[in-house]
């Protein structure tokens, strides 16, 4: 990782300059994937305090893991915005901007002279990324919202339940960042659009809404068809079940008769090749539940290599379930290159993901460190042709930090 701006120029957003708002996870990781893909990321913070990631979870000399892997590739200004000459500062960023993400609540943005209207007559074909939680109007709207309370509402918590039927939460924020992931897309596709037109949008997204469409084609099967109950219908996902063996635990999944065929054999059951409960794929699928109890007696009598090693024979789709703290050691993600050790400023050497998405069979450099707060300020302002004496006024004034 170095501290230059080098290898952005063959990436397919480079020139794009981002002014990235937003705080906590959905924001910042979307602006983290456009600034993986090359755009130029200037992160506005809070004096002060700065984005509420910068203190949670496991940290070295103040800066946290969470903040450093959704923050690299970006430059901190600390720029209050409740102040006039702060949002002055703002709207002169803006004007050299391609894009403004923010996802504070619902109406806040317009209180304090931010939102997309004020933003696009500074800049009329800007792209302006609103993100909410429950959406811009409605009745939950101006509640306080986070990626629990997202789960709760869109079905992917009640999905997931115990032995016993309650319903679990599931324990990764995934709304957030399917959420990020989501309004990154919306963002290239508004930019593309822009490319052909000229024309500057307004891109509203929320959490919930993201959630919903993302858990609606296997977890909501039963309820697509209208007047119609499915209910009884186990929905696909009660086939993501891990399998206990004597020193571990394996997923797998069979889902077309080739892999059921292969899976019988692995766990030496040819007898159920032939068994009408599992002769077509609708008997295959309604019968679950049989499979299931087979698969789960034979795997606990078995060793994780055993049982991998037979299913890879038949070509059944498997893994070993691996801990946390063994994934960056698996061999295919070695292979992959996608987990980074870099060397930061501040932190020393840190483990992260590298970018996902390989352009030209490169995989896009992690090009900075995440920003120490304020970082970047006097940089910026110096951009913005603020003189040393006017960026120390400011910053006696409390307008920067």
């Amino acid at each position: 990782m170095s501290d230059d701006q080098h290898n952005t120029e063959d990436l397919p957003l480079a020139g794009i300059r981002v002014l990235d708002l937003s705080c906590v996870v959905s924001g910042p990781m979307a602006t983290s994937i456009l600034a993986d893909q090359g755009a130029e990321v200037i992160k506005i913070e809070q004096p002060g305090l700065g984005d509420l990631t910068r203190y949670m979870g496991p940290a070295k000399a103040g800066m946290t893991s969470i903040f450093t892997t959704i923050n690299r590739n970006k430059r901190s200004v600390a720029l209050n915005l409740r102040s006039p000459e702060g949002r002055a500062i703002l709207h002169r960023l803006v004007e050299t901007a391609d894009v403004v993400v923010q996802n504070f609540r619902p109406g806040v943005a317009d209180r304090i002279g931010v939102g997309f209207e004020a933003m696009s007559r500074l800049k009329p074909d800007l792209i302006y990324a609103s993100i909410s939680g429950f959406g811009a109007t409605g009745p939950y709207a101006a509640q306080r919202v986070y990626d629990v309370v997202v789960q709760a509402l869109s079905g992917l918590a009640g999905s997931q339940r115990d032995t016993e039927g309650n319903p679990q939460l599931i324990r990764n924020i995934v709304s957030d960042k399917t959420t990020a992931i989501a309004v990154a897309q919306a963002i290239s596709a508004a930019l593309f659009g822009r490319s052909r037109t000229g024309r500057g949008r307004h891109v509203e997204i929320s959490m919930l809404d993201v959630s919903v469409a993302f858990v609606w084609p296997d977890v909501m099967s039963a309820h697509s068809f209208v007047g119609e109950d499915f209910s009884h219908i186990a929905p696909i996902t009660d086939a993501l079940t891990p399998y206990a063996t004597t020193d571990g635990s394996v997923a797998l999944l069979a889902v077309s008769m080739d892999e059921f065929t292969g899976l019988a054999r692995a766990i030496d059951r040819a007898d159920l090749i032939e068994d009408p409960r599992f002769s077509t794929l609708a008997a295959l699928y309604s019968h679950f539940e049989e499979i299931h109890r087979i698969v789960l007696d034979v795997a606990a009598t078995m060793t994780t290599h055993e049982l991998l090693t037979r299913l890879r024979s038949e070509d059944v789709a498997c893994a070993p379930i691996l801990a946390p703290g063994d994934v960056h050691t698996d061999e295919q993600i070695r292979h992959n290159g996608i987990v980074e050790e870099a060397e930061h400023p501040v932190a020393g050497l840190i483990r992260t993901p590298n970018s996902y998405a390989i352009f030209d069979r490169q995989r896009a450099a992690i090009r900075t460190h995440a920003p120490k707060l304020g970082e970047h300020t006097d940089e910026v302002l110096t951009e913005l042709g603020e003189s040393a004496q006017e960026i120390e006024r400011l910053r006696n004034a409390e307008v920067i930090g």
